[in-house]
């Protein structure tokens, strides 16, 4: 068992990763519309479905969630990822607030989704307040996008691109979800959509680079990490010219949180 130290610098650098990207996330993947389309489907008989981006950061699954055909009311507790997905969507209503402390009335919205985020979440103050702010029959879903490390050179991508702050990562497709009540009050039902992200050895360098696991470590070990992985990058025949595809496994998490009265 850890001393109690050990448990406040774990709770510390969990804390530091969560606030660590700031405008980076702008290099991340966007998500599968099937992967969308899934998550929200208690919720397509609303017409449209007005739904939270909680943790919304610059609008990646922002984007999806209105191509669904969605009205989008965007939660980011980060001023300059909220400013960006301001810049990107000027329609989309954007808050300051975090799932701890939603900016919403009582039953104010169909669906709550959280894309690569729901993890960071303190979950004891968070699910009042999903609660909350979800309509009758409302939806909580979750999606996270995860290197397809079943394919030979993505799983040696994640051998070499580990830092010292690096956890051992859950197998593809996989997210390993915290021991707290609500996963025991009601059903989640998961499923998996395959994906890809087009990029270049320097584009996927600096996509790993934005990653909580290479923010919150020393500018040196940073760029020794990423030296690595330029090099590996240049070694191998996939991605060693031009563009290629970056094979992604994207979770989907869904549950009818407040069931219909």
């Amino acid at each position: 068992m850890g001393s109690p130290d050990d448990h406040d610098e774990k709770l510390a650098l969990h804390a530091r990763r969560a606030s660590s990207f700031g405008a980076h996330a702008e290099h991340r993947p966007d998500y599968p519309a099937a992967a969308i389309r899934w998550a929200l489907a208690a919720a397509a008989h609303r017409h449209p479905p007005t739904v939270l981006d909680l943790g919304a950061g610059t609008g990646k699954l922002t984007e999806g969630l209105l191509e669904a055909g969605a009205t989008v009311i965007a939660v980011e507790p980060d001023e300059h990822m909220r400013d960006e997905l301001h810049r990107r969507f000027p329609s989309v209503t954007a808050h300051a607030g975090a799932a701890e402390a939603i900016p919403l009335e009582k039953e104010s919205v169909d669906a709550i989704v959280a894309g690569q985020a729901f993890h960071w979440f303190d979950l004891d103050r968070a699910y009042p307040e999903f609660i909350r702010v979800l309509r009758p029959g409302g939806v909580l879903a979750a999606l996270w996008n995860t290197d397809d490390a079943s394919v030979d050179w993505v799983a040696g991508l994640k051998k070499v691109a580990g830092s010292s702050v690096s956890m051992a990562p859950p197998p593809s497709g996989r997210v390993t979800l915290p021991d707290h009540r609500m996963f025991h009050e009601h059903v989640f039902e998961r499923s998996t959509f395959p994906h890809r992200y087009r990029r270049t050895a320097e584009s996927l360098a600096a996509t790993i680079g934005t990653q909580s696991h290479t923010l919150v470590i020393s500018p040196e070990e940073r760029a020794e990490v990423l030296g690595r992985i330029m090099a590996y990058l240049r070694e191998r025949p996939e991605t060693a010219e031009g563009e290629f595809d970056l094979p992604i496994v994207t979770l989907a998490l869904r549950t009818i949180l407040r069931p219909a009265d």
